[in-house]
């Protein structure tokens, strides 16, 4: 049996899975705001109730929204400010007395799509989450890529490809750059914020992109021209088998009806569109990649 933890700013999910991937049980409870060490009580409660319930024991995985870095063994480039500078893997292993492995949520994304999803079948497999920021995953052979600064596949941080007029001067990133990150032209609060000074409305990407007014066609066909433009960069580098999308920007459709002809448009020469394909799993992707960190024995 694995288990996995999806570790979030608002809850802490569980999944317990067989190895054929079958679901055995699934639960989850708020995120507690009191300390670090809270936190590690509840997940080790967590993995002890389901334990007890379902009766064995099982391997330990846990995404978390940020890396363990290399060189401290610390978290880090954390979105849930609370784990920064904690050695989380080794405390969640005094706690459990077994080994874990921990791995950015967006990998974990990548390996569950790479290994029982949309990605399935395929070597090479990009994971990509669009949604309240651009993050990604590189899984190959059915193993994700860390690299040593633990941010392979972040590149919702490379500067927008092939700046148009308008484009080139960007946005301020919290990550420091101020060359206009991806992540600041295509994500959701970004596209919700391109609709607003268009129109002074409130408008959700999701809604805009199936919106029947001028200036949401207008938006949406930015959106998908820049995404284009940004996972064509990708392709010249990693030439992926498959371009999974998740997030919560993945149920927009044209994005699987438009964007790899525009990609074959962008791209170095490919020979035919490259597969960009919608997530199977959705929002269990992140826990049952967890789940998937510990591959078959």
């Amino acid at each position: 049996m694995r288990l996995g933890i999806d570790l979030g700013g608002t809850k802490i999910e569980i999944v317990a899975i067989e190895r054929d991937g079958h679901e055995l049980m699934r639960h989850r409870v708020t995120t507690p705001h009191t300390s670090y060490d809270a936190t590690i009580r509840a997940i080790a409660e967590l993995v002890r109730e389901t334990e007890t319930k379902l009766g064995q024991a099982g391997t330990l995985g846990v995404a978390i929204p940020g890396a363990i870095s290399q060189k401290t063994g610390l978290v880090k480039n954390a979105n849930s400010t609370m784990l920064i500078g904690h050695p989380l893997d080794k405390d969640l292993e005094a706690a459990l007395s077994r080994p874990v492995r921990l791995a950015n949520d967006a990998n974990c994304f990548t390996l569950s799509e790479a290994t029982d999803g949309a990605g399935k079948g395929h070597d090479v497999v990009f994971g990509v989450i669009l949604g309240t920021g651009v993050g990604g995953g590189i899984c190959v052979g059915g193993r994700v890529l860390h690299g040593p600064h633990r941010i392979t596949g972040e590149w919702g941080h490379n500067p927008l490809p092939a700046p148009r007029a308008g484009e080139k001067s960007g946005f301020d990133c919290y990550c420091g750059s101020k060359e206009g990150c991806i992540e600041g032209w295509i994500s959701g609060p970004a596209v919700s914020a391109q609709y607003k000074r268009r129109t002074g409305r409130d408008l959700s990407a999701t809604d805009i992109a199936t919106a029947n007014d001028a200036d949401a066609r207008a938006v949406t066909e930015d959106f998908l021209d820049r995404l284009a433009r940004s996972l064509a960069s990708i392709v010249n580098v990693l030439d992926p088998d498959a371009i999974v999308i998740g997030g919560g920007l993945s149920k927009i459709g044209a994005i699987y009806s438009e964007v790899p002809a525009r990609i074959e448009a962008y791209a170095f020469h490919p020979e035919g569109p490259t597969r960009v394909l919608k997530n199977v799993h959705g929002d269990s992707s992140g826990v049952r990649g967890a789940a998937w960190l510990w591959p078959a024995s």
